[in-house]
């Protein structure tokens, strides 16, 4: 049977190295969460400003006050003929186009409006047909780049009857159909707006929740650091710790 002797008791033993380890990583994990504390209240008061611009400040006073990905517009004009079917775009699996469309506002530069997703036709030689409204709209979404083209990629634009298939819209070619063509496109916020298709986007920016998500991570870190530390330190006495020089 097992020896049921008395359980030895456990006593502080000083481990330079282990406290060495500790001193630095635990400011750089508090550092770390405290630094994504500061960009969460960036982030919130950042969307807060762009959210007090898109109802008070019309298209080309936010032209003027400068534009940024991410950004909520909202912009009352109507949509050109010019749509580009953006290919190889897929949804659960299914190919499809994502449907680019030039946006003229009442007032203020253009800008392409990427309207969501359609699905593709079963052959290659049909393009999906798409339905554009006419007159004046009032549409809403969010700043975000142009569909740039891979590195050494050929990034030319079909020509001849509208829509065009294209594997990528940079900006400077979209600009062509355009003078002074926005730098950003708008992505619709939703399938509710007018000559939207699926928009179902991922978000664009990390928002203030993710931020709080990452300092909750970093700090629980820390935390751990400091329990394992502690637990490590405390060894039970006997021959072998009283000997033990490390």
């Amino acid at each position: 049977m097992p020896s049921t002797g008395p359980r030895k008791p456990r006593r502080w033993r000083f481990d330079w190295r282990l406290l060495l380890f500790a001193g630095l990583f635990l400011p750089l994990l508090v550092s770390l969460g405290l630094w994504q504390l500061d960009r969460a209240a960036e982030k919130q008061q950042q969307l807060q400003q762009w959210q007090q611009q898109a109802g008070h400040l019309d298209w080309p006073q936010q032209l003027a006050a400068g534009l940024a990905p991410g950004q909520p517009v909202t912009l009352s004009g109507h949509y050109s003929e010019r749509t580009w079917l953006l290919d190889n775009r897929t949804r659960d699996g299914v190919p499809g186009y994502e449907v680019l469309t030039l946006f003229y506002p009442e007032e203020g530069q253009p800008v392409v409006v990427n309207r969501g997703w359609l699905r593709a036709p079963r052959t290659r030689d049909e393009l999906p047909p798409v339905a554009t409204p006419s007159g004046k709209v009032v549409i809403a979404g969010r700043l975000a780049g142009f569909p740039e083209p891979p590195v050494l990629a050929d990034p030319t634009v079909g020509e001849g009857r509208w829509p065009r298939r294209v594997q990528a819209l940079p900006a400077t070619l979209a600009a062509r159909e355009a003078a002074d063509l926005t730098p950003l496109l708008v992505k619709l916020s939703g399938a509710e707006q007018s000559g939207a298709y699926r928009a179902d986007w991922a978000p664009d920016i990390m928002g203030p929740q993710t931020h709080y998500g990452y300092a909750f991570q970093w700090f629980s870190l820390a935390v751990a650091l400091v329990i394992l530390t502690v637990v490590a330190s405390y060894r039970k006495t006997g021959a072998n710790n009283d000997n033990d020089n490390g």
